[in-house]
């Protein structure tokens, strides 16, 4: 597998963006990472099916930030030959897949009956998962950008979230064509993934990161770019803040509205679901940009900075060294179950004990981000 380079330097963005980044990255280890899933407060648990939550607009926070980023870095994409952008993009694209497959298949062995190590299978490893689609979404959008500019991402936004609609009206199941079992996503991926490699989440073999939903996943990258393209025209003032705000809130509306006749929901990636998610984005961002750059209070700042500057192989660090601490055994457990039990169920309730376990785990994450800033260690994927 191809090296990561380390770099020391930050790029061109401002630091309402890097505190946006850091804090999903930190919301998503949180919600990643409870102390129990039997016990979770109710804003800290993605939506059943239909609905919408908090948490579940972290994934898609993260996307919005991607295409954000990328407004910054599309004009050096543009001035490289076009081989040369086709190998920039297409290696990064194929590195987080890899990666994300990786962690699918760590810590690539099982225990067998008698109780005895066995690798697993990597052909039964679940192909998709949350950086694959983060990779995915980020090559198409850089694809759209790259040759057609904001243009060309303006259209494929809106056809991409018009025809998601009927295509799933129409090759899901007649008496449920947005249900689990019967959606036009579960049946492509199906067919294409097979079920042995998918998601089991759900009870059934389904990926809420599969094939067909990535088309309007990618929307979400494409969003992040134009906005950040507007600010960048119009400035980081406070006309541009009642703008991003005025928009949010409009999305927010018409998601709603449209969620009458097609659900909001996270895992099959509705369209109602993305322009509620990109509404809030705007929202936030609004406030952040309000906040940092226009008030230029930013002692509060650090914190989220440190997920920011390094948000990818934090969030790698925090699936690989939780399933470390898992696996490591302890009398009849394992070390997470004696931290979990000892430090948290033993003087607090079931629901104040997992979140509390969940805030702790960040922080230790944030503490290897803290020490990679510090000696500035940078890992640009």
């Amino acid at each position: 597998m191809a090296q990561i380079p380390i770099t020391t330097g930050l790029g061109n963005r401002y630091l309402a963006l890097d505190v946006l980044r850091g804090l999903t990255i930190a919301f998503m280890i949180i919600v990643n990472t409870p102390g129990s899933w039997s016990n979770l407060y109710a804003p800290l648990a993605h939506a059943d099916w239909h609905g919408f939550t908090p948490t579940d607009l972290v994934f898609p926070t993260f996307l919005f930030v991607v295409g954000n980023a990328m407004s910054f870095a599309m004009k050096k994409l543009q001035e490289i030959p076009r081989s040369e952008f086709f190998k920039k993009v297409g290696k990064r694209t194929l590195l987080i897949f890899v990666i994300g497959w990786l962690l699918n298949a760590f810590p690539f062995f099982d225990y067998n009956e008698a109780g005895e190590m066995v690798f697993i299978d990597l052909s039964e490893v679940r192909f998709f998962g949350v950086l694959q689609r983060i990779a995915l979404s980020y090559f198409f959008a850089a694809l759209i950008l790259y040759f057609g500019g904001e243009k060309l991402g303006w259209i494929f936004s809106g056809l991409a979230l018009l025809l998601y609609w009927p295509i799933m009206y129409f090759f899901g199941d007649a008496a449920d064509p947005y249900g689990l079992a019967g959606n036009a996503a579960i049946k492509l991926d199906l067919l294409v993934v097979g079920a042995e490699r998918m998601y089991m989440g759900e009870g059934i073999p389904f990926d809420p990161e599969g094939i067909l939903s990535t088309l309007t996943s990618i929307v979400n990258v494409i969003a992040g770019y134009l906005v950040g393209k507007m600010i960048q025209a119009k400035g980081n003032t406070g006309t541009t803040v009642r703008n991003l705000l005025a928009m949010g809130v409009v999305l927010i509306l018409v998601s709603y509205a449209w969620d009458l006749l097609f659900p909001i929901n996270k895992k099959i990636w509705t369209s109602p679901y993305v322009l509620v998610t990109v509404g809030w984005d705007l929202i936030i961002l609004s406030g952040l940009i309000f906040v940092i750059e226009v008030q230029k209070i930013t002692n509060w700042t650090y914190f989220f900075q440190v997920f920011g500057r390094n948000p990818l192989i934090l969030y790698v660090l925090s699936g690989v060294v939780i399933s470390l601490i898992s696996m490591i055994p302890v009398g009849d457990g394992n070390l997470r179950s004696l931290i979990y039990e000892t430090a948290y169920t033993s003087w607090l309730g079931p629901k104040n004990a997992s979140f509390l376990f969940a805030i702790s785990y960040m922080l230790l994450i944030w503490i290897i981000g803290f020490w990679m800033d510090k000696k500035r260690i940078y890992v640009k994927v």
